[in-house]
């Protein structure tokens, strides 16, 4: 079973950055992609980030391309989503996922494990 525990959200202004944390109780020998999530109030859940499991491979959505980062620490089973730039429409509640099924990670359809979410507010 795998675990997902996500911090580091908050309350940020305009143009600030926020550094989002996830810990994952993965055994080590298994693969598995992991990536970010996010769903605002009367929004549709929405695709941010993912990274494989080696962490050379990451895919971002259009919204967040070239203001966040996903990394990965291997080591630590952690992952991290570095945000930058940001603005009041990144306000959400970001989730973790993790899924062997890269596909499963990035649509966010049938992914095994969701951690339990984290309120990010980016305020004007």
């Amino acid at each position: 079973q795998v675990q997902l525990v996500e911090s580091g959200g908050g309350l940020v202004q305009a143009g600030g950055s926020l550094r989002l944390s996830c810990a994952a109780s993965v055994p080590t020998s298994r693969r598995i992609a992991m990536g970010w999530f996010r769903q605002a109030p009367g929004k549709a859940r929405e695709f941010v980030a993912l990274i494989g499991w080696s962490g050379t491979s990451t895919h971002y959505g259009d919204s967040v391309k070239g203001r966040f980062s996903i990394s990965r620490e291997k080591v630590r089973n952690m992952v991290y989503l570095q945000m930058g730039n940001l603005k009041p429409e990144d306000t959400a509640v970001y989730y973790c996922v993790a899924d062997p099924d890269y596909l499963r990670v990035v649509t966010g359809r049938g992914a095994t494990y969701w951690g339990q979410g984290s309120q990010v507010t980016v305020s004007t």
